[in-house]
């Protein structure tokens, strides 16, 4: 069996192949052809840039603003989760302390 590599596109790679298509006029499967990539895959990005080009393509690490925030709730969601379970031990113990 043979194990196929997943190609990482730089977010400028991929914003110049948008670009071929919505500035020079490309149809996508030709587009796509050219630049050895699937079809499939560069409609998708210029479907993902037609619809929020400024958060197009953030590249690593680089979140839009909305899954910024449910990061950062799911971090807190987590550190309450623990906190929570530290006073239930914590009830816990001064129940028994106080028998």
């Amino acid at each position: 069996m043979i194990k196929q590599v997943r190609k990482n596109h730089t977010p400028e790679f991929r914003r110049e192949a948008v670009r071929l298509v919505t500035d020079e006029g490309y149809k996508i499967a030709e587009a796509a052809r050219s630049l050895d990539i699937n079809a499939n895959m560069l409609g998708r990005w210029v479907r993902e840039a037609r619809e929020g080009s400024e958060t197009a393509f953030p590249g690593k690490g680089n979140l839009s603003p909305e899954q910024e925030e449910i990061r950062r709730l799911r971090e807190e969601n987590k550190r309450l989760r623990m906190e929570k379970e530290i006073l239930k031990k914590a009830t816990a113990f001064f129940a028994k302390e106080g028998s």
